[in-house]
C-alpha cells in the first residue's frame, strides 16, 4: 500500500487532473437532508462532507434501466448497444459504498461476466473519501467501515491534508503523472492519521453484533416480530432501491407496435414487491408482506461471496418511508432488546 500525502490546498488542481481521467461524478446536495452522485464541472460545486447519498454509487455500474439488446424477428437478428468507452471518475465515494461494490464485482466480473459491468468498471477511477458516521451508520459493526481494496485513490482527511491511500496501478500511475500535487508522509502525518481514525471509530452510536446473525435469524422464523413491522410496512421496495448491495434485477422484452422488433430491457427488482415471488402457474413463493420482509432482511443478514450483505450505510433506516428501523430489527432477532 503506497501513502501519499494532498494538501487541501492543491484540491482545485486535484479535481482538474482527475477531469482528464474521464467525466468526474461526486456527490452533491439535492436538498437539505439529501446527496445524490452527478456529473460535476467544478470542484465548488461536490460536497465532500457528506454522510450518504439516497441512491448508491452502484447506479454508475449496474443502471437502474438499461436496454440489453434491440431485436428483429422477422431477420432473426439482434443488435447490442455499442461498446461502453465514456470514461469516468466516481470522486468521494465512502468506504461501505465501495466495499458493497466489491460484492457486486464478484457477481457480475468473475463467474459469469456481466460485459457492462466489466466495461462500465474498465473505463472508471474510484476515488475514495473518508467520513464522520452519524447516528444511523453501522458500518463499524459489518467490518465495512475501511476500504482495502476496490479503489484508486483513497482520501483521509487529517486537517488541512489528505492521507492517500494507492488501491490499484492505475491509482499509483495517478500519482506518478501528477506528481507536483503530492508528497511524502512525514510522521506528523501519520500521527494525524491514527487520531483520525480513532475519532471516527468512537463516533459511532449503534452496533449490531455480526457473529452468529444468520443463526439467529433461522431460529426466528416464526416470531411474531416480522408480523409487527410487517403491519408498518407498505411494501413499496424503498429499502432495496437505496441498498448498494442488492443486485436483483428483472428482464422484460418490449414488442413495438408492427409485432416485429423491440427490446430487452434489465431494470432493478426488489424482492419487497408482491410478483418478486411469483413464478409460472401463479403459485406466489411469498405471497404476505410478513414472508417478503422476512425474506429481505434474512438475505441482508447473510453472508454472500464471503462477505455480509449488508455494509450498514442506514440508507434503508433512513429512506424508509414507514420508518422502519433496521438495526432494531436485528437486535430483536438477536435477543439484545425488546
Amino acid at each position: 500500500m503506497l501513502i501519499n500525502i494532498l494538501e487541501k490546498e492543491n484540491l482545485v488542481e486535484f479535481f482538474e487532473a482527475m477531469q482528464s481521467y474521464g467525466e468526474v461524478v461526486a456527490p452533491v446536495r439535492a436538498t437539505d437532508n439529501a446527496h445524490r452522485f452527478q456529473p460535476v464541472k467544478g470542484i465548488d460545486e461536490l460536497d465532500l462532507d457528506y454522510t450518504r447519498t439516497m441512491i448508491p454509487p452502484k447506479k454508475y455500474f449496474i443502471q437502474p434501466k438499461e436496454t440489453l439488446f434491440t431485436f428483429n424477428k422477422e431477420k432473426e437478428k439482434y443488435l447490442e448497444p455499442p461498446s461502453i468507452d465514456k470514461s469516468m471518475v466516481l470522486l468521494g465515494v465512502h468506504a461501505c459504498d465501495i466495499n458493497a461494490m466489491n460484492l457486486l464485482a464478484r457477481v457480475f466480473m468473475e463467474e459469469l461476466p456481466d460485459k457492462y459491468y466489466l466495461e462500465r468498471r474498465k473505463n472508471s477511477v474510484i476515488v475514495g473519501v473518508s467520513c464522520t458516521p452519524d447516528e444511523k451508520c453501522f458500518c463499524k459493526s459489518t467490518g465495512t467501515d475501511y476500504a482495502q481494496e476496490g479503489f484508486e485513490l483513497f482520501l483521509h482527511d487529517i486537517g488541512d491534508k489528505y492521507l492517500v491511500r494507492v488501491g490499484s496501478l492505475k491509482g499509483h500511475n495517478i500519482v506518478k503523472d501528477h506528481s507536483e500535487l503530492f508528497a511524502a508522509p512525514e510522521k506528523g502525518d501519520l500521527d494525524a492519521f491514527k487520531e483520525a481514525e480513532k475519532t471516527r471509530l468512537s463516533s459511532f452510536t449503534i452496533e449490531i453484533e455480526m457473529s452468529g446473525l444468520q443463526d439467529h435469524l433461522d431460529m426466528s422464523y416464526d416470531d411474531p416480530l416480522w408480523a409487527e413491522y410487517a403491519e408498518k410496512c407498505l411494501g413499496c421496495g424503498s429499502c432495496n432501491l437505496v441498498c448498494p448491495r442488492c443486485r436483483c434485477y428483472d428482464v422484460q422484452d418490449y414488442i413495438n407496435l408492427d409485432m416485429n422488433t423491440g427490446e430487452r430491457v434489465r431494470m432493478w427488482y426488489s424482492c419487497m414487491l408482491k410478483d418478486h415471488g411469483l413464478v409460472a402457474g401463479g403459485h406466489n413463493f411469498r405471497p404476505t408482506s410478513m414472508e417478503r420482509l422476512r425474506n429481505r432482511i434474512n438475505c441482508k443478514g447473510s453472508l454472500r461471496e464471503e462477505m455480509p450483505n449488508c455494509v450498514g450505510c442506514g440508507r434503508c433506516t433512513v429512506f424508509c418511508p414507514a420508518d422502519i428501523d433496521f438495526v432494531e430489527i436485528l437486535q430483536k432477532v438477536r435477543g439484545d432488546i425488546k
